[in-house]
């Protein structure tokens, strides 16, 4: 079972940047396909990127792609989403998730979830 914290939230105004990070612990991260997530009020939990076990296997939501990086250290068993030129609608809970298998955008494949660092982008 690996464990994960995220870290970095905050509250930032528009146009502006922000980094999160998802430490793990339990297990190293260079055996997962590694998520972010995020949910906004009265919304459904929504795919914001992923990185496959080889870093060069990125995917990215529509809605933010262009603009936010995923990125992971196994060395330091930590994964990282870079967000650039932050949108007021960019502002949700963000989650990070783990799986075993070659997961992608879909809820359903991931099996390990932090506990969410709030993100509020101001305009």
């Amino acid at each position: 079972q690996v464990q994960l914290v995220e870290s970095g939230g905050g509250l930032v105004q528009a146009g502006g940047s922000l980094s999160l990070s998802c430490a793990a612990s339990g297990r190293t991260i260079s055996i997962y396909t590694m998520g972010w997530f995020r949910q906004a009020p009265g919304k459904e939990r929504e795919f914001v990127a992923a990185i496959r076990r080889s870093a060069d296997n990125t995917f990215y939501a529509d809605s933010v792609k262009g603009r936010f990086t995923i990125s992971r250290d196994n060395a330091k068993n930590t994964v990282y989403l870079r967000m650039d030129s932050l949108k007021p609608e960019d502002t949700a809970v963000y989650y990070c998730a783990a799986d075993r298998e070659l997961a992608s955008s879909f809820l359903y494949e991931y099996d390990y979830w932090g506990q969410g660092t709030q993100v509020t982008v101001s305009s």
